[in-house]
């Protein structure tokens, strides 16, 4: 139960701190800000795979589930997001 515990002190610490670093980032640089929160939760995935690893309880399981879905959920938007900035700086196609 303490593992557990530290997990959700871990978790509750870490989202006061990124919730105030990335409320305070000024809207020009949400792009490059975007590829290093990719980076991040490409990490957080790796650690909630690693977490199925090994012997855990139902409750470590379910936490472990939420990260890995939120991680990816976040990775993916940011692929999107990325790839519907680039077509803005494509030239558009002239018609023949």
């Amino acid at each position: 139960m303490s593992n557990l515990i530290l997990m959700l002190v871990v978790f509750g610490g870490a989202f006061a701190i990124g919730y105030l670093l990335i409320s305070r980032v000024p809207p020009l640089l949400h792009t490059p800000l975007m590829s290093m929160t990719n980076a991040i939760s490409a990490i957080t995935i790796l650690g909630a795979l690693m977490l199925f690893s090994f012997p855990t309880t139902a409750m470590e399981k379910i936490l472990g589930a939420v990260a890995l879905v939120t991680a990816t959920f976040n990775v993916v938007g940011g692929f999107v997001i990325t790839d519907r900035m680039l077509k803005l700086f494509k030239g558009k196609k002239q018609k023949t």
